[in-house]
């Protein structure tokens, strides 16, 4: 077929193409806008420049020239001008759809940005220990979302330090007096200890011998707790060991012994009563640390500065400085 020309009946009915319109695409692109796509969608529907002007808000000159300014930047008759009004060509009809594309487009990104105004978008990964999450954080954490309904929350939950470095979480909350160099953040509170036992048991003498004891195995050996405890108790009163200071307060709340809890938990957990005074040598620290690699995220900059805030109104909680009743008989220490 090379070398053949087109017929001259091809030829008459094939729209004349001006001369360097549509040689540069890049050129045609850029003259082309969402106010052009939009007359073109709306002349479609409206079938006439008047009814198209006065739905746009613009002159019925105003449409005349940005049709034809389009027809001649594309080389190509969008509409046919019938009696019964203009009609769109199959060009026409692929400009259509490209504006109904646009302008679906829109919508949703104005949509997000919207949303965006009430509460930021995106994934945020918190880290943290059983114990601080379970009636502690959650709440602040619900309450964050409430505001920022666009930001997805994953928890991730254990002992060990997940390494923000390596992205596998934005925020840790976490109790430590020596938090990694590589992390920023700041000191939210002291972290009081007392010893709790079971409502059940509060008229008995946790400190009397023979008393069974729970206190901590495995990841959690290192705590000041269980040395505390395991200095003064003797092996076969420890009744039950857990690795996890959030088991501890269920197994204390069951009757399987007394035990020593953070005050932000034993505090507040059903079934629980403190049975002694706070022991100042098993105090912690509450610490809120990122990585300075992205510290200045907005979603970790907004949850940091939300969850600082909701820890200062619990600091008497965090700190045992609550006004709570101590079981009868039960002032001193662990003998």
């Amino acid at each position: 077929m090379l070398g053949v020309k087109p017929s001259s009946k091809i030829a008459s009915t094939t729209p004349p193409v001006p001369t360097g319109v549509t040689q540069n695409l890049s050129d045609a692109v850029s003259q082309l806008s969402w106010d052009d796509l939009r007359i073109i969608k709306t002349l479609s529907e409206c079938g006439n420049r008047a009814a198209t002007a006065k739905k746009l808000g613009i002159n019925v000159s105003t449409v005349s020239r940005r049709v034809a300014q389009v027809e001649k930047t594309l080389g190509v008759a969008l509409f046919d001008h019938r009696r019964s009004g203009y009609m769109l060509t199959p060009e026409g009809i692929e400009l259509r759809a490209l504006a109904e594309r646009v302008e679906l487009d829109i919508v949703s990104v104005t949509r997000r940005v919207s949303r965006a105004g009430q509460g930021l978008l995106g994934k945020l990964r918190i880290t943290t220990s059983d114990s601080l999450l379970l009636y502690f954080l959650t709440p602040i954490i619900a309450d964050f979302k409430a505001l920022n309904e666009g930001i997805a929350i994953e928890v991730l939950v254990g002992n060990e330090t997940l390494s923000l470095a390596r992205d596998e979480s934005d925020v840790a909350v976490r109790a430590t007096k020596k938090p990694a160099e590589s992390l920023v953040g700041r000191k939210l509170a002291s972290i009081a200890w007392a010893p709790y036992g079971s409502i059940k048991q509060a008229t008995t003498t946790p400190f009397a011998e023979g008393q069974p004891w729970v206190s901590y195995s495995a990841g959690l050996c290192g705590l000041k707790a269980k040395s505390y405890v395991e200095d003064r108790v003797s092996a076969d009163c420890i009744s039950y060991r857990t690795d996890s200071v959030a088991a501890a307060s269920v197994a204390i709340a069951a009757g399987l012994g007394y035990g020593f809890l953070p005050c932000m938990l034993g505090d507040i957990t059903p079934g629980l009563t403190r049975v002694g005074p706070v022991v100042r040598e098993l105090q912690d620290e509450l610490w809120l640390l990122t990585h300075q690699d992205i510290r200045k995220s907005w979603r970790v900059k907004a949850f940091m500065t939300f969850c600082a805030a909701a820890v200062a109104h619990q600091k008497p909680l965090i700190e045992g400085q609550l006004d709570l009743p101590v079981a009868q008989g039960e002032t001193g220490s662990v003998s």
